[in-house]
């Protein structure tokens, strides 16, 4: 069975053998289902397949095994590309994807139980849609976004930081505020406007909406002693979202297309620093500076 979704604009599909028990764990993905892909190109097409890959890979990028993180691995093959995932660092592959130079079709061979194989394709989708996204003006951004007055404001950091927290902040102190995503946004330009779009991953939180709202300002936090707040240039700016953007350099192609993107975003989107207290006072101070 094919199964087709639409996310942030571009046209996505998954071909699932019949009866696999997987589709019972993809309900993520819900909100985002089309009928089919008319006339419009997919992005790129996911199939999931029966057996593992026979044809060995050349290590482009292996995984740290001391980030406690779930795992990538990257591998260049005869015909393409190869993606290696694991939930954990010195846990056995949950999935291997297989996907072609252009990024456009990728074939996933996931064992195990079917929430291991959700995870897998969770993955494999994700990985899929940040190369070939890059393509079509679209960057799949580790961030928490909130909606508030009819625009998202995005807030960036490292692992940690607080994002989630200050969205959390912002839902319980400012009225009329609604969580888009929490982990897995997508920004895109579309008709010259930056937009950002809810997508069927957002880390730990279920929080799967198929909407989208113009940016009003991104923010990076960083936690600090006192609440301070303060425009970024252009080239800070710059620097502040790419640090947030899923990608991966080694493949330059993508590195260019996400560059365009990333330049008209520092150059038409206002960006700050956040130094903050996990407070009312620091959801506050951020919702006046940058939607007040």
């Amino acid at each position: 069975m094919t199964r087709c979704f639409r996310v942030a604009g571009l046209t996505i599909a998954l071909d699932l053998p019949d009866g696999h028990p997987v589709a019972g764990h993809l309900h993520n993905y819900d909100p985002f289902v089309i009928p089919g892909p008319g006339a419009e190109p997919l992005l790129f097409r996911l199939t999931v397949v029966p057996e593992a890959p026979a044809t060995p890979g050349e290590v482009l990028y292996r995984a740290p095994q001391e980030s406690g993180e779930p795992v990538v691995n990257l591998l260049r093959t005869e015909g393409g590309f190869r993606a290696e995932f694991a939930p954990m660092p010195k846990t056995p592959v949950a999935g291997i994807l297989d996907f072609s130079r252009d990024f456009r079709q990728g074939y996933l061979y996931t064992p195990g139980a079917p929430a291991t194989q959700a995870f897998a394709v969770n993955n494999a989708m994700m990985l899929l849609y940040t190369f070939a996204g890059a393509f079509r003006s679209a960057l799949e951004m580790h961030s928490s976004v909130v909606m508030h007055r009819g625009r998202g404001f995005l807030f960036l950091g490292r692992s940690g930081t607080g994002k989630s927290t200050h969205s959390s902040l912002w839902l319980k102190y400012i009225e009329g505020t609604e969580l888009l995503n929490d982990d897995n946004p997508v920004l895109r330009i579309v008709d010259g406007t930056v937009r950002v779009f809810g997508t069927p991953w957002s880390g730990k939180t279920p929080c799967y909406k198929a909407k989208d709202v113009p940016v009003g300002a991104i923010v990076r936090l960083r936690q600090a002693p006192q609440n301070v707040i303060s425009r970024l240039g252009m080239v800070q700016a710059y620097a502040s979202v790419l640090s947030s953007c899923s990608g991966f350099r080694p493949f330059r192609e993508v590195t260019d297309a996400q560059h365009e993107t990333l330049s008209a975003i520092a150059r038409d989107i206002p960006c700050y620093q956040l130094d903050c207290l996990p407070d009312e006072a620091a959801a506050r101070l951020c919702q006046t500076t940058v939607d007040g």
